[in-house]
C-alpha cells in the first residue's frame, strides 16, 4: 500500500508539469515597420534608437523643479493611480490562490464520541456504550494535476496579474503626461492673463488720452467710442482669463490628488520654464511593443491561451485523493498507545463520458482567444496612429511657431505705424483699432502655439511608452513571477 501511494505521488509530480495550453507565438504587428513619411514628418524623424525613450526617466525629461514636485505629488496622491496599484495587489493575491491549488491542503483533526445503544436496539440484547477517539493528519480531496488543468488556471492568473501591472504602468504614464499638460496649460493661461492685463492697461491709457483730446476738441466722438470698445473688450478678456486660470489650478490640484498646491510649484509663464529633454521616435515602429497598454493586451492574449489549456483538461479524467494518518482508540487514554495507528487512503476518479458543456466551454475559450487577438492587434494599430499623429504635429509645429513669431513682429510694426499716423492726423482711429486687435490675437496665437509645441513633446514621450520606471523603486517586476 505504501509503495502504491509513493507511485501515485511520483506520477503526479512527473505528469503535473504538463499542460494543454496551445503554443504561443507573438502575432505579427498589423502596422508598417517604419513611421509614415512625407512633408508633415520631415522634421520629426531621427536616427536615434526608439527604445531609448523608455530609458529616459520622467525626472530627466521634465527638468523644471516645480513641475517635478507637482508630478511627485500626483504620483503619491492621485486616486486613480492608487486604484490601479490596489488592482495589482488583488491580482497578485488571486495568482497566489491559483498557485496554491497545486499543493495539497494538510489538516490536523481530532474527534471523539460516546454513544449508548438501548437493549432493544442492541444485537446482544443488552444496553451498551460505544466510544471512539481519533487524532489524524490528513489531505482532503486533493487533485493531482495530471493533465495541467490547475497549472493552466495558474498561468491564466499569472498573465492577468501581469495585465493589471501593465495597466498600472499605463495609468502612471497617463497621469504623468496629464499632470505635465495641465501644468503647461496653467503656464500658458497665466501668460494669457498677463497679456490681457497689459493690454487693458495700454487700452485704458490710450482711451484716457483720446478722452482728453476729445475734451479739447482734438478728437471726435467716434474715435472715443472706438477706443472705449477696446477697453471693454480687454476687460472681458481679463475676466475670462482670471476664470480660466482658476479652472486650470483646480484641474491641476485634482490630478495631484491633494487639497492645494504650494504657490512656488505653480508656473508663472511658458517663457520661464526650462526646455524639455528632446527625444526622437527613431525609425522603427517596434518600440510600440514596449508600451504598457500593448503589453497589457498581450498578457490578456496569453491568459486566453491558458484558458484553452484549462478547458481542454476538463475533457480528461480528474482524480481526487483523500488520505489521513493518525491514531484511533475506543478509550481516550489509549489514543496514543502502541497499536492505535490508523490510516485512510481514498482515491477517486471522475471520467467524463458525455458532457456537452465541457465542449462548449472549449469553444468559448477559443473564441475568447480570437477576441483577445483582435483586441491586441487593434491596440497596436491605435498606438501606431497616436504616434503618427504626434509625429505629424512634431514635424510642423516648429514652422508654425516661427511663422507666428514673424506675424507678431509684423503686427507690432503695423500697430506702431497706425498709431503714429493717427497721432499725426493722417489716418482715423479705425486703423489703430484693427491693428490693436490683430496684435492681441497674434500674441495669443503665439502663446497657444508655444503650448502646442511643449504639449506635443509631452505627448510624444507618452505615446512612445514613456519612461520613469527606472526611478520608480518598485518592489516587483512585471516580467517576473510575483514574490512570495
Amino acid at each position: 500500500m505504501v509503495r502504491r501511494e509513493i507511485a501515485i505521488f511520483l506520477m503526479a509530480a512527473v505528469l503535473g508539469g504538463c499542460t494543454m495550453i496551445p503554443r504561443y507565438d507573438r502575432p505579427e504587428s498589423p502596422v508598417p515597420q517604419t513611421w509614415p513619411t512625407g512633408p508633415a514628418y520631415a522634421n520629426a524623424s531621427g536616427a536615434a534608437e526608439a527604445s531609448l525613450v523608455t530609458d529616459i526617466g520622467w525626472r530627466e525629461f521634465f527638468t523644471d523643479p516645480a513641475l517635478q514636485l507637482v508630478i511627485e505629488t500626483a504620483l503619491a496622491n492621485n486616486r486613480d493611480l492608487r486604484t490601479a496599484a490596489l488592482n495589482v495587489e488583488r491580482s497578485r493575491a488571486m495568482y497566489r490562490i491559483a498557485r496554491s491549488e497545486l499543493l495539497p491542503k494538510v489538516n490536523a483533526s481530532g474527534s471523539g464520541y460516546r454513544q449508548r445503544t438501548p437493549a432493544d436496539l442492541s444485537r446482544s440484547g443488552e444496553a451498551m456504550i460505544a466510544e471512539e477517539y481519533r487524532a489524524e493528519l490528513g489531505i482532503a480531496s486533493w487533485e493531482p494535476d495530471f493533465f495541467g488543468r490547475i497549472r493552466s488556471l495558474k498561468k491564466r492568473a499569472l498573465e492577468e496579474y501581469f495585465a493589471t501591472e501593465e495597466a498600472r504602468r499605463a495609468a502612471r504614464v497617463i497621469l504623468i503626461s496629464e499632470t505635465a499638460a495641465a501644468w503647461l496649460t496653467l503656464a500658458a493661461d497665466r501668460e494669457n492673463l498677463a497679456l490681457a492685463r497689459s493690454t487693458l492697461d495700454s487700452q485704458q491709457a490710450a482711451h484716457d488720452l483720446i478722452q482728453r483730446r476729445y475734451d479739447v476738441g482734438l478728437a471726435n466722438e467716434l474715435d472715443l467710442r472706438r477706443s472705449q470698445t477696446l477697453v471693454e473688450a480687454a476687460r472681458v478678456d481679463l475676466a475670462r482669463s482670471v476664470e480660466q486660470v482658476a479652472r486650470d489650478e483646480n484641474a491641476l490640484t485634482f490630478l495631484a490628488g491633494t487639497t492645494s498646491l504650494p504657490q512656488d510649484t505653480l508656473p508663472r509663464s511658458l517663457s520661464d520654464m526650462p526646455p524639455l529633454t528632446p527625444i526622437l521616435a527613431g525609425t522603427s515602429s517596434a518600440v510600440l511593443l514596449n508600451r504598457p497598454d500593448i503589453r497589457r493586451a498581450e498578457s490578456a492574449l496569453k491568459a486566453a491561451y491558458a484558458n484553452i489549456g484549462a478547458a481542454r483538461a476538463m475533457l480528461f479524467p480528474r482524480i481526487a485523493l483523500t488520505t489521513a494518518y493518525g491514531s484511533a482508540s475506543a478509550d481516550l487514554s489509549g489514543l496514543f498507545e502502541s497499536g492505535s495507528r490508523a490510516w485512510t487512503f481514498a482515491p477517486g476518479i471522475n471520467l467524463p463520458i458525455f458532457d456537452p458543456r465541457a465542449w462548449s466551454a472549449l469553444k468559448v475559450s477559443k473564441v475568447d482567444r480570437e477576441i483577445a487577438l483582435t483586441q491586441y492587434e487593434r491596440t497596436i494599430q491605435a498606438a501606431f496612429r497616436e504616434v503618427a499623429d504626434t509625429l505629424a504635429k512634431r514635424g510642423t509645429v516648429g514652422e508654425q511657431v516661427a511663422a507666428q513669431q514673424s506675424l507678431v513682429k509684423a503686427t507690432e510694426e503695423t500697430f506702431r505705424l497706425s498709431n503714429k499716423r493717427y497721432e499725426t492726423g493722417t489716418d482715423d482711429y479705425l486703423s489703430v483699432l484693427d491693428a490693436q486687435r490683430s496684435l492681441y490675437a497674434a500674441r495669443q496665437g503665439l502663446i497657444s502655439l508655444r503650448l502646442a509645441d511643449l504639449a506635443n513633446q509631452v505627448r510624444l514621450y507618452a505615446v512612445l511608452g514613456g519612461g520613469g520606471e527606472l526611478d520608480d523603486q518598485r518592489g516587483d517586476d512585471a516580467s517576473t513571477t510575483p514574490s512570495e
